[in-house]
């Protein structure tokens, strides 16, 4: 009886089988019957196997859902994601693009962090171009930060290396054009004069007479930034070379020293996100657009000509394979407009934000 050392049932079903096949071994003596033994030996080694088989089946998939990790999907549902425990997260994050998004999810990062998330996240302030260059080509990101939407031929790109990207709108920047305190002058201009001011004219006094005989020193984001890209879109029609070849300009995909270069002279202007106004506005002039402030009222109501959605970007693909990127994005959803407008920003109204948080249950297939 050495053929069953080979049968693998559990230790009650293999106790029950040897005692059952060792009774009818030992009262059986004719051929006949000993081959109806050996058929019932194989039967039921037959379906000993296909209990096996689905005892494994059933690991397996125990095992793929360990591996998804969702353990973090814990309390009360928040405008309709399910909750996120960050104690629970494990994985490092990175993210890149836009500098005006950049304090947004830094601060969502952190409150991320200050509710239990042990991980790192990485935010690297590149521009909405340089971010959507490292996600869709390199695939280096599993979060683009855009101040701008996703371009056709950036989304062709991500399909090349098998990611199809999902927009999230977290927010809606009033792109500022700022002057200096010691500038007594500018309080309001038109689109037009706008076009002439960070274009053609070399002097303030080429726009409007009434204005200093000085030239006009411009200071504006790089041109990965999606804060170029829009204010070439909005004010030159998607035209980039008035801006490119103005004189006196410096450009850079850092708003910080944008702002430095605007305190130091009262003939400098400057455009970048509103929370970098804010974050300087003991140091620096916000300019109204036609007469129309940068305000929430404004922004809401859509009368500020230089409002625009703020957006960040990931693809199913990876919040499926890396759920600690789908946890925070779900966090980032659920509580960015708690933490928007202390940022300097102003919240996305409530049906765009709604539409992000469709996409992220489609992608969970939740």
């Amino acid at each position: 009886m050495a053929w069953l050392k080979i049968i693998h049932f559990s230790f009650y079903r293999n106790t029950f089988l040897t005692f059952y096949i060792y009774r009818k071994c030992k009262t059986t003596s004719t051929e006949e019957s000993m081959k109806k033994i050996v058929v019932l030996i194989l039967t039921l080694l037959v379906i000993s196997s296909l209990s096996a088989g689905g005892k494994q089946e059933a690991s397996v998939t125990a095992a793929n859902q360990d591996e998804k990790n969702l353990s973090w999907m814990e309390g009360p549902s928040v405008h309709g994601l399910p909750g996120v425990n960050p104690l629970k997260v494990t994985g490092n994050i990175i993210t890149a693009g836009s500098s005006t998004v950049f304090p947004l999810s830094e601060r969502m990062a952190e409150r991320f962090k200050d509710e239990g998330y042990g991980g790192t996240i990485t935010i690297d302030s590149i521009g909405s171009g340089a971010g959507f260059e490292r996600f869709t080509v390199a695939g280096e990101t599993d979060i683009a930060n855009a101040s701008r939407g996703i371009k056709q031929s950036e989304i062709e790109a991500a399909h090349e290396i098998g990611r199809d990207p999902i927009e999230f709108r977290v927010g809606t920047d009033a792109l500022a054009v700022t002057v200096s305190k010691e500038n007594t002058f500018l309080k309001n201009v038109t689109l037009e004069e706008l076009a002439q001011i960070f274009g053609a004219a070399a002097r303030w006094s080429d726009v409007n007479p009434d204005w200093p005989n000085q030239p006009i020193q411009r200071f504006i984001p790089g041109t990965d930034s999606g804060t170029f890209d829009y204010f070439a879109e909005e004010v030159f029609n998607k035209q980039v070379e008035p801006l490119l070849s103005a004189s006196n300009v410096q450009l850079s995909e850092d708003d910080n020293i944008l702002v430095q270069g605007i305190k130091g002279s009262p003939y400098a202007i400057g455009f970048f996100g509103y929370a970098y106004y804010a974050e300087n506005a003991d140091s620096l002039n916000i300019v109204a657009i036609e007469g129309v402030e940068a305000s929430a009222e404004n922004v809401d109501n859509n009368s500020y000509p230089l409002a625009r959605p703020l957006y960040i970007y990931s693809d199913a693909t990876i919040l499926q394979n890396k759920p600690q990127v789908a946890a925070f994005i779900n966090f980032y959803l659920s509580y960015v407009n708690e933490e928007v407008v202390d940022v300097g920003y102003f919240p996305a109204n409530e049906e765009a934000i709604e539409r992000g948080r469709a996409a992220w249950l489609k992608a969970m297939g939740l």
